[in-house]
C-alpha cells in the first residue's frame, strides 16, 4: 500500500517542483537587443503525442559562417542554453559531419536531467539532432540558418519536439519552453555579435 501511494504522490510532486521552477525563474521576455526584434516563437501540442512541438527563430548581425561557429561549439552551449550545466562530445566524425554530445541540464528544484544527442551537420546550413540516450523518452529537431541582406545576416530557426522525463502535464514543458527558448535565442545573438565585434580590436592588435 505504500509503495502504491508513493507512486501516486510522484507526479503531484514533479507537477508541484516544475511550477515553483516558473514561478522562480519567470523574469519576463527576453530582450530585443540592440540589433534586432525579440524572437519569434510558437509552442503548441504536438500531434505525435510528444509533450509538445516548437519553432521559434531570429535575426542575427552577422554572417551564417559566424553564426554556425558559435551554434556547434560545445564549450560556449552553458553559456546559451538555459539551464544546461554540462555539454561533452563523446564521440565525432573525423570529417566534421556528426557528433555526438551529452548534455547534462540542471533546472532549479530538478533533478538533473542527463541527454545523449547525436547531430548530423550541413554546414553552415543546418544540423539535425535526436536523442539517442538519456531522460529525454522524446528529443529531436533542427537548426537552419538563412542568409539574409546578401549573407551579411543571419535567420536562424530552430524546430523541435519533445517528451519531459518527468511525469508532468504537457502544457507545463510548452509554458517551459515558451519561457526558455527566447532567452536562449537572444543569448545565441549576443555570442555571434560580441564575437563579431571582438573581431577588428584581435585583428589590429596582431598588426
Amino acid at each position: 500500500m505504500a509503495d502504491r501511494t508513493a507512486l501516486r504522490v510522484l507526479p503531484v510532486a514533479a507537477v508541484a517542483l516544475v511550477v515553483a521552477a516558473l514561478a522562480a525563474g519567470a523574469s519576463g521576455p527576453a530582450r530585443a537587443g540592440a540589433s534586432g526584434p525579440p524572437p519569434t516563437i510558437e509552442v503548441k501540442p504536438d500531434s505525435q503525442g510528444a509533450s509538445g512541438e516548437v519553432r521559434a527563430s531570429i535575426e542575427i548581425a552577422a554572417p551564417p559562417a559566424e553564426v554556425w561557429t558559435v551554434l556547434i561549439d560545445c564549450a560556449a552551449v552553458p553559456r546559451l542554453m538555459v539551464n544546461v550545466h554540462s555539454c561533452r562530445v563523446l564521440d565525432r566524425d573525423p570529417a566534421g559531419r556528426w557528433d555526438v554530445r551529452e548534455h547534462v541540464t540542471n533546472a532549479s528544484l530538478l533533478p538533473a536531467v542527463r541527454t545523449v544527442l547525436r547531430s548530423d551537420y550541413d554546414a553552415p546550413h543546418s544540423l539535425r539532432f535526436h536523442r539517442i540516450e538519456g531522460d529525454f523518452r522524446v528529443l529531436e529537431g533542427s537548426w537552419t540558418l538563412e542568409p539574409l541582406d546578401g549573407g551579411t545576416r543571419t535567420r536562424v530557426t530552430y524546430e523541435s519536439r519533445m517528451t519531459a522525463p518527468f511525469a508532468v502535464p504537457n502544457f507545463i514543458v510548452r509554458a517551459v519552453l515558451r519561457r526558455d527558448l527566447p532567452q536562449t535565442l537572444v543569448n545565441l545573438r549576443t555570442a555571434c555579435e560580441a564575437r563579431r565585434a571582438a573581431e577588428p580590436r584581435v585583428v589590429a592588435a596582431a598588426r
